[in-house]
């Protein structure tokens, strides 16, 4: 065996230990979910056929879902076009300007969008607006680090010969610099779009409007039925913004063609739902808006409990946080032993087009379920606790896994593969010596990715029982117990930030 095979088994063993300590500190059970499988299937029996009849009473809180999702991610997304070149090293920015955007940027994406959500309503009121600001926050603070990232990594030459020249930095950066990145830019702000249309379905469960509120009645309510119809709808729209996804990711490669006026209409009509989302919006409500709750709520974040900080029983923030760490930690790694299979069977390269095209649209089902309704279906098959928090961080990282282990394997050189066939060799094996060497790279990428995403929605998991930070951190807020809550949010900026740390150390 090679020295570098032996890191590699080392590696292999150190994960293993990982999750298996993380199993067992989150109460993982596999007889426990066996003997209560009932559950699971009675639930998913209950949902279908969905009521049918309650489709009209879904779309209007549907289309607003939609309307935070669009609104949200073009303004985060311009928003951090702009922020982005002075985050970047290689520009030049003004150092203390690109450290204080770096540090606000790494605080706004420690929190998931549901956290963001529940603080905007004590700003701006319930409704739909507030759902919008916090989809615009958490879309800025993602994509601002994406962009400046591949700033970073893009060549600079025609962006220092305008400068060279007189130009000022501002319009070298939008003739030079934005051209060079737009593929990768425009392909984040479709991921994200996507994303963020699950995450405005959960918003309404802190009253920040859209489809949220009547999931989690009718969860609550054991109207089953009518949650198939609502989960059915989530996924047809999830499928077609895929779909827009999909063919407008093939322009941005350069992979499909259109013609002049083609082009105008996409982009007209890319133009009008924008306008017509962003003018429709439900305007704040400052009513019940208080400037003294306001100044009590930065007051308290400011100043964070450090009692409750430094507190080290089961009840603690330290516990709550390695919790939460091994929630993800443990969701993380099962979800991607799942993915891995679902990847390859869903890929037209390796399996015939009607079979892979079966298991993607099984995926696009999986991936289209807000995480939040995964956990209170988890809930009622293994009761409260942590693993419930697993299992749901297992089934989402499924969705997300098995989508962009997927897209790395269509991208892949076969020509080894075709050639390990035309030998006669099994199907097996050349995947084994044709794909899974290019695949590993993809593979620990998105993982890291993952964990990193994993670790934010573990935090809010607790709001539905499923174990980790979030429970006493949403409570803390709503009772306005903003010293406690700037303790535990101080917990989850230094808890993401060590991972970030980590996750670069091990992508390095």
């Amino acid at each position: 065996m090679t020295r570098r095979a032996g890191k590699r088994w080392l590696w292999a063993l150190a994960l293993l230990l990982l999750f298996l300590a993380a199993a067992w500190f989150t109460e993982c059970s596999p007889a426990r979910f066996w003997a209560r499988r009932g559950h699971l299937t009675d639930l998913i029996s209950a949902m279908f056929p969905p009521d049918w009849g309650y489709t009209s009473r879904i779309l209007t809180p549907l289309l607003a879902t939609v309307q935070m999702s669009v609104t949200g991610t073009a303004l985060g997304a311009f928003l951090a076009l702009l922020a982005a070149p002075l985050c970047a090293e290689n520009l030049q920015a003004f150092g203390p300007v690109r450290f204080l955007l770096r540090l606000l940027i790494q605080i706004l994406r420690s929190f998931p969008a549901l956290i963001l959500a529940l603080l905007a309503t004590f700003v701006f009121g319930l409704g739909t607006f507030s759902g919008t600001a916090a989809i615009t926050v958490y879309t800025f603070a993602i994509l601002t680090r994406l962009t400046y990232e591949d700033i970073e990594a893009a060549p600079l030459a025609p962006y220092q010969a305008l400068c060279a020249m007189g130009a000022a930095p501002a319009g070298a950066y939008w003739r030079a610099v934005v051209p060079g990145i737009a593929p990768s830019y425009f392909s984040n702000v479709l991921y994200l779009l996507e994303t963020n249309v699950r995450h405005s379905a959960i918003l309404g469960y802190v009253g920040a409007g859209g489809i949220g509120l009547l999931l989690n009645e009718k969860v609550s309510w054991l109207e089953y039925s009518r949650v198939g119809m609502i989960l059915l709808l989530l996924f047809l729209t999830v499928c077609i913004i895929e779909g827009i996804s999909s063919l407008l990711s093939q322009m941005i490669r350069e992979e499909r063609r259109l013609s002049r006026r083609k082009k105008r209409a996409l982009t007209g009509a890319a133009v009008f739902l924008l306008l017509a989302c962003t003018l429709s919006l439900q305007p704040p409500d400052f009513s019940h808006t208080s400037l003294r709750t306001v100044q009590a709520m930065v007051s308290g974040l400011l100043h964070p409990d450090w009692a409750f900080f430094f507190e080290t029983d089961a009840s603690g923030l330290g516990y709550l946080l390695l919790e939460t760490v091994c929630i993800a930690l443990a969701g993380t790694c099962l979800g991607t032993v799942l993915a891995v299979p679902l990847s390859f069977l869903g890929t037209g390269r390796l399996m015939p087009k009607p079979v892979a095209l079966g298991f993607r649209l099984v995926i696009m089902a999986i991936r289209s379920v807000p995480f939040m309704i995964y956990g209170l279906i988890f809930i009622r098959v293994t009761g409260p606790g942590p693993f419930a928090g697993v299992l749901t961080l297992a089934v989402c990282s499924v969705g997300l896994l098995s989508k962009r282990f997927t897209e790395a394997i269509e991208a892949m050189d076969f020509r080894a593969f075709h050639a390990l066939e035309a030998m006669g060799v099994s199907r097996l094996l050349r995947i084994r010596y044709a794909v899974l060497p290019q695949f590993l790279p993809a593979l620990a990428s998105a993982v890291l990715y993952r964990f990193d995403v994993n670790i934010r929605e573990a935090s809010v998991l607790g709001l539905v029982g499923a174990g980790g930070i979030g429970a006493p951190l949403i409570f803390a807020m709503n009772h306005y117990a903003w010293n406690e809550a700037g303790a535990i949010a101080l917990g989850l900026i230094l808890l993401v930030w060590v991972i970030d740390r980590l996750s670069a150390a091990l992508r390095r």
